[in-house]
């Protein structure tokens, strides 16, 4: 069998993009301090409405439909449904006080729950698959750069040859890198996640930063959904939904020792292993263990993390626990 490097490259930009947008999303969250484990539920709904929102435009649009408009409403409601589930989550996490990881587990039933709902009523209203139209699929699928400059030797296939959301992805991790490591603002929500408490006693607003940082993840967590739906999927409905790659992305934030910028590497490299058993398969390892190496890697990373005991690989202090202000 030819092994094509490049090809294999591509391949695992495209199958990352997904993964980046809801890792950046869930590394936003943790570093103030909230472990959301309901990333699987938030893409699941982010996937769904996003097709829904494309689906029912180029429906009533027909002819006459525009790719770009169409991008836009699924990017807006991909990332509304990825906030109302997570409002959800902070509402019962941040001001009851929930334990955050039942309900990290719950929100990813109920997120499931409410994508295949979605999903299924646009199924059974047209009476068969769900789809858009071909032009729509182009405006999601379609590389953003001419054929002449992707046909620039090795460097036109491996930079310049995809869509829209791989670069914008791309821009996202870098700007949540440079927010989070050199403004005030980001100084501010890291300090939340490292100590609420001392936080609080400078000053700054803990409930707010939680917020704000868990609404906004889950957001973008939720495109990262949608994103996949509308390219890896091909723009239809799957019951099956994301294949799991919500859980991958919480397995990536760990492998990425919750720095953005390594989710720019960190997400090629899961996606290159999500999909190295269709372009290296090798007849004595079964697809199962192909599928599971990227948590293998996760746990062999986190191993390591954690013998070398360097606070700046560590996650955020006060991860996962609920902030008393009556306990300062």
């Amino acid at each position: 069998m030819d092994f094509n490097l490049i090809g294999l490259i591509k391949a695992a930009v495209l199958n990352g993009t997904p993964l980046l947008f809801g890792t950046s999303g869930e590394i936003l969250t943790q570093k103030s301090g909230n472990m959301n484990l309901g990333v699987e539920g938030l893409m699941y709904m982010g996937g769904a409405f996003g097709l829904a929102a494309a689906f029912i435009y180029g429906n009533a649009a027909g002819e006459n439909a525009n790719g770009a408009v169409a991008v836009l409403l699924a990017l807006l409601a991909a990332f509304a449904a990825g906030v109302i589930g997570s409002l959800i989550f902070s509402f019962l996490t941040i001001t009851l006080r929930a334990n955050q990881n039942v309900t990290g587990l719950a929100l990813t039933i109920f997120g499931t729950g409410v994508g295949q709902f979605v999903g299924e009523l646009m199924r059974l209203k047209v009476g068969g698959n769900v789809s858009i139209s071909n032009s729509l699929k182009d405006a999601f699928a379609n590389p953003i750069f001419s054929e002449k400059i992707q046909s620039i030797p090795v460097v036109g296939p491996v930079l310049f040859s995809y869509n829209f959301f791989v670069y914008i992805g791309f821009a996202m991790a870098v700007a949540m890198a440079v927010i989070l490591n050199k403004t005030r603002i980001g100084l501010q929500l890291r300090a939340v996640g490292e100590s609420p408490a001392t936080a609080d006693a400078a000053g700054i607003n803990v409930t707010r930063y939680k917020y704000i940082a868990t609404v906004l993840g889950g957001g973008i967590s939720a495109v990262g959904g949608m994103v996949y739906t509308m390219t890896i999927a091909g723009s239809v409905w799957s019951h099956n939904g994301l294949s799991g790659e919500g859980w991958v992305a919480v397995a990536l934030v760990i492998f990425c020792l919750w720095k953005p910028v390594n989710a720019l590497w960190g997400s090629v490299l899961f996606g290159a292993l999500l999909i190295l058993y269709l372009r290296l398969p090798l007849a004595f390892i079964p697809t199962q263990i192909y599928k599971v190496v990227p948590y293998i890697v996760t746990a062999i990373v986190l191993i390591m993390v954690s013998m070398r005991q360097r606070r700046e690989d560590q996650p955020p202090a006060a991860l996962g626990l609920a902030y008393f202000r009556e306990e300062r």
